[in-house]
């Protein structure tokens, strides 16, 4: 079995856990209030921001072996940069204050989360970090197109409120692609259960940003 279907495979548990917190069918469904869609706003902005630095660190932290996933990251890089302003531009659009969401803290959760993915890379394995993007990229494209559409329909919100949802939704497919593509180039056994472990974590962590904004019952276990 390739790396990136094994990926998949074995954190089918852990996606389906991330996927039951009760904002997904409140989203889908259409029971969502536009407090609710701004506060989702807003954790995603407090994680967002941290993309580029943390794919800056991978990159500078990878061995010379690692030269061509490097070479990936600076493409990921390009494609993330201002990412977050896309977020806040998008809040402003639901009429909310973009620069209020910007000196804001970010939720428990959400911290926790960003910590976990600054100590994976400075401390464990910068290849830690994929596990992060598996989520992150995997989530999108399976949500995120269904959820706008919703959302849009209830709150009757313009196309500019959208823009985040919309970049990671249908159209991020070949991201994911590129994405499968290098880890299928990951062949060393510790290093694919490194990835492996992350990812699982990483969904458990993302699914506890979901719960926490309808105040929902954390999973006991990772």
């Amino acid at each position: 079995m390739a790396f990136f279907d094994q990926l998949q495979h074995e954190t089918t548990e852990a996606r389906t856990q991330l996927f039951s917190a009760p904002i997904f069918e409140r989203a889908f469904t259409g029971d969502i209030t536009l407090e609710l869609y701004v506060d989702f706003l807003t954790q995603a902005y407090h994680h967002v921001k941290h993309t580029v630095p943390l794919l800056m660190s991978v990159g500078g932290k990878l061995p010379e072996s690692k030269e061509w996933l490097r070479n990936a990251v600076a493409e990921y890089i390009e494609e993330e940069l201002g990412h977050q302003e896309w977020i806040l531009n998008d809040i402003a659009a639901c009429g909310a204050d973009k620069e209020a969401v910007r000196n804001s803290a970010p939720g428990l959760h959400t911290e926790l989360m960003v910590a976990y993915a600054y100590d994976m890379v400075q401390r464990v394995n910068p290849l830690g970090f994929f596990g992060m993007v598996h989520v992150l990229e995997g989530t999108s494209i399976t949500s995120a197109d269904k959820a706008a559409e919703s959302i849009q329909k209830t709150l009757n919100l313009p196309d500019k409120a959208f823009s985040y949802l919309r970049s990671h939704g249908a159209l991020d497919q070949s991201h994911v692609k590129f994405f499968e593509g290098l880890m299928n180039q990951i062949v060393d056994a510790d290093e694919q259960q490194l990835i492996l472990t992350a990812a699982k974590r990483f969904y458990y962590l993302y699914g506890n940003i979901f719960r926490s904004l309808t105040g929902d019952k954390m999973p006991c276990t990772a």
